[in-house]
């Protein structure tokens, strides 16, 4: 008989929509094929030093706005937390500060997970765009499978879950 070949999921939360039905996706994953699930929520303090350099923030603004998103973080943590446990599920939280994929792919190493499962991708981003070069380092440098989640399906996957 094979052993299943994910047992530790990573799902990387931002708050946007497309990163919650991500976290459902993972919840439904975790709960068909028994997986140990983590979420991890990073606050980008490399962007925010950059906004300083650039003179776009003064150092107290970007302190405000650390802040601010450390309790978006925490309250989105708590969101996707609420979700698993409808589903029966215990997840793992994280909240992490850095540069967004460094933090997940050491999170996926140190908790030597299977699958990392990202939000849809945006026809629409360009190089440019932050969440375009994060999803791009994490697919390119992950030591594991990693998965985007768009299934128009996942909301109705999760309520019959």
């Amino acid at each position: 008989m094979i052993k299943s070949f994910i047992t530790n999921i990573l799902v990387a939360i931002n708050g946007s929509e497309s990163s919650h039905l991500a976290a459902k996706y993972a919840i439904v994953m975790s709960k068909v094929y028994h997986c140990h699930l983590t979420a991890v929520y990073v606050v980008d303090t490399v962007t925010i030093r950059q906004l300083v350099l650039s003179k776009v923030f003064v150092r107290e603004e970007s302190q405000d706005y650390e802040k601010n998103l450390i309790s978006d973080g925490e309250r989105y943590l708590s969101f996707v937390e609420g979700l698993a446990r409808a589903k029966g599920i215990k997840i793992d939280k994280e909240l992490r500060h850095g540069a967004v994929y460094s933090e997940i792919l050491a999170v996926a190493h140190k908790r030597k997970v299977d699958l990392i499962v990202l939000g849809e991708w945006d026809k629409d981003w360009g190089p440019n765009n932050v969440l375009y070069n994060t999803y791009r380092e994490i697919m390119v440098n992950a030591k594991c499978s990693v998965l985007l989640a768009n299934d128009p399906a996942i909301d109705q996957m999760y309520k019959i879950a």
